[in-house]
């Protein structure tokens, strides 16, 4: 690795699901990946599972799960929410925006990061509502 960029996996997150670091640093830049509600023992924050099998998802637990995520993750490199310049949000079902929205909205104001948030056919798991991959500006 040259010492312009350096991924790592933050040791007390989900695992990423493939060959993939949570994030990586070029330069000025901090670069997260794709980032779910996923926690460490891979249960999903905001889904639950009744004895008869009725799942329930919570697009609002889902999206503070996400973001708090993403905060960690950060913290790994001496960053923080208010370092964000970019997100980019995928959701299941435009159906949950409203939700979303709020939750992001308890993270966020006008000032933050540049959003874009598109729906998109599924996630790598049945019970994930939301993803959001984050871009931050934190010079060295």
């Amino acid at each position: 690795m040259s010492n312009s960029t350096q991924a790592r996996v933050v040791p007390g997150k989900a695992t990423p699901r493939g060959k993939f670091p949570h994030i990586k640093r070029a330069g000025d830049f901090l670069y997260v990946s794709g980032t779910s509600a996923r926690r460490p023992d891979n249960s999903i924050a905001g889904a639950e599972v009744d004895a008869m099998g009725t799942t329930k998802l919570d697009i609002r637990a889902q999206t503070r799960a996400v973001i708090e995520n993403i905060r960690d993750i950060l913290a790994s490199e001496g960053a923080g929410l208010e370092h964000l310049v970019e997100v980019s949000a995928f959701l299941v079902s435009m159906n949950d925006f409203g939700g979303y929205n709020e939750v992001y909205g308890e993270f966020f104001s006008a000032e933050g990061p540049t959003r874009t948030t598109v729906a998109v056919h599924q996630l790598p798991h049945p019970q994930l509502l939301i993803e959001i991959k984050a871009v931050a500006y934190l010079p060295r």
